[in-house]
């Protein structure tokens, strides 16, 4: 099943086990046993701290523990891990074995104190970007802690639980049987929804840091071009952030970042923060800004207020907050998010296969997740607000000759419809005849573009009437020595490259700014 250059790179990462380890597997007669069984053969195979074992007693079948002889640690997959999810597999084989996870000191020890049992299960689609991480953060917690179960559950491969607990969207966690949360989580985010003292320790100890000479409030690809520019000035630099990389973390196929060919968002999001750490930066993830209270004179301190109570100062700021999806506003989208409502058609596509779709946007994206999603469901209809598509002329020739999407244009969505547990229709206006119109449908993929992440900003920095923060040629914002990059300023073109370019000009301003600072009376003195 595995490709010989695959394998070969399997059986170095397997020559690390400290611990033998064991597959067992529960099997049935089904084409995907079948796969199952050579994919846990090939790599038992590889390494002879490996080997296959038969489960006779299990929740779901075709699935496989991946335990450590003679002692109960192990996770647990109830599917393939493939695709995005391959990743999952080594670091399980790897950690069960004896690896650590790379994780802090102070997590680990946080994870390994955990009080209580815990018994997670993950619904995935092995397309989803995001998934992995829910994944391997929970199996990483369950090795550290015996009391701590996880498994990962395709749902491709177990409709009936998928349609028997109505999930729409993916990864959806489940703790002890009942729902915990969906979307993206590291392990300190899980942390902080099970150990309800979490969020005020870690506050404590944000609060304890010195001020910074440059801080960088958020970690997507302008953040991090920010980061890595100021601390190669010499100058004490933070960066903060809610998850490394951002909305790039949600992006599939990157094929325009100059000099890298092809690359997908997770492996851009992890390549921004190896660079990052590779340099003397305090980073602060897993935090959200609050409000900015601007210094009361040059070259005095910026502080930065944050959720959790916890305050960050600084000399000179960079924000980089970036942006997010931007939803309809219609009657019905929040009743039925992650109830047939998305916006990620690589992540949940996958949950309506053989369905009935719609999308919303007519630009790049939205045309690419129509196409993208004609290959899984019965039926796509595309709705563009405008008269024509805006989106590149050969994704519209590729559209176009898919036999299973119908597009309309001029529609304005006016309601989100469902029985109450899930979307059932989609409601229209033709905006030149004015005319109603229904689809019966069960999901909806809105792709209308971004909204900059700025309300927190409002009161305290000049914004234009779309929300992005205005900036000059140097990156400048109305308030000295606050500079601002990437999606959620008044830039041009919300694209990657572009945003690392400000990213990086932006700390080059900050630098500039804090020289130019007049010296104080007591380093003068000192002189």
């Amino acid at each position: 099943m595995l490709q010989d250059n695959i394998k070969e790179q399997l059986r170095g990462y397997l020559a690390n086990l400290k611990h033998p380890i064991v597959l067992d597997v529960a099997l049935d007669d089904s084409a995907k046993s079948r796969e199952m069984d050579e994919l846990l053969r090939d790599i038992a195979a590889l390494s002879d701290k490996v080997r296959v074992s038969e489960l006779r007693e299990a929740a779901r079948r075709p699935s496989f523990l991946v335990r450590r002889e003679d002692e109960s640690v192990g996770v647990t997959f109830a599917g393939i891990p493939m695709g995005h999810e391959f990743t999952s597999l080594i670091l399980a084989l790897l950690q069960v074995g004896g690896h650590p996870p790379k994780l802090s000191d102070d997590l680990v020890a946080q994870i390994r104190d955990l009080p209580g049992t815990y018994e997670f299960e993950t619904f995935i689609s092995l397309s989803c970007q995001n998934c992995p991480d829910v994944v391997q953060a929970l199996n990483a917690m369950s090795v550290i802690n015996p009391n701590i179960r996880h498994t990962m559950i395709d749902g491709a491969l177990f409709q009936d639980e998928v349609t028997a607990k109505q999930i729409m969207s993916v990864p959806q966690v489940f703790l002890n049987g009942q729902s915990f949360g969906s979307g993206r989580m590291d392990a300190e985010a899980i942390l902080a929804k099970i150990d309800t003292g979490a969020t005020a320790r870690a506050a404590a100890k944000i609060g304890e840091k010195a001020p910074f000479e440059v801080l960088i409030v958020g970690a997507g690809p302008a953040g991090a071009a920010s980061a890595v520019y100021a601390a190669r000035k010499g100058i004490r630099t933070g960066i903060l952030g809610e998850r490394f990389g951002g909305q790039v973390l949600d992006t599939m196929a990157i094929e325009n970042f100059i000099s890298v060919p092809e690359t997908e968002g997770p492996k851009l999001a992890a390549a921004l923060e190896r660079h990052v750490r590779e340099y003397e930066v305090d980073v602060t993830t897993g935090q959200r800004a609050k409000a900015l209270i601007p210094a009361s004179e040059p070259g005095g301190l910026h502080e930065i207020q944050l959720e959790s109570g916890a305050s960050l100062h600084s000399r000179s700021l960079i924000l980089a907050p970036g942006a997010r999806w931007r939803h309809m506003n219609v009657p019905g989208e929040d009743a039925y998010r992650n109830k047939g409502v998305a916006y990620c058609p690589h992540c949940d596509g996958p949950l309506f296969k053989g369905k009935r779709v719609a999308v919303i946007g007519g630009g790049n994206s939205g045309v690419e997740a129509a196409i993208d999603l004609a290959g899984i469901v019965q039926h796509v209809t595309l709705l563009e607000f405008a008269d024509k598509l805006r989106a590149d002329e050969v994704l519209q020739a590729k559209l176009r000759s898919l036999p299973n999407v119908k597009i309309v244009t001029r529609a304005l969505t006016t309601e989100v419809v469902g029985d109450g547990q899930k979307v059932t229709r989609l409601l229209y206006r033709d905006r030149q005849t004015e005319a109603e119109h229904e689809i019966a449908l069960e999901g909806i993929f809105v792709q209308i573009g971004l909204v900059p992440n700025t309300e927190w900003l409002r009161d305290t920095i000049a914004l234009t009437e779309r929300g992005e923060i205005e900036v000059d040629a140097h990156g400048a914002t109305s308030v000295p020595g606050v500079f601002a990059a990437g999606d959620a300023t008044t830039t041009p073109y919300k694209q990657i490259i572009i945003a690392t370019g400000e990213g990086a000009k932006a700390a080059l301003s900050a630098f500039d700014y804090l020289i130019r600072l007049p010296v104080p009376a007591e380093a003068r003195q000192a002189a």
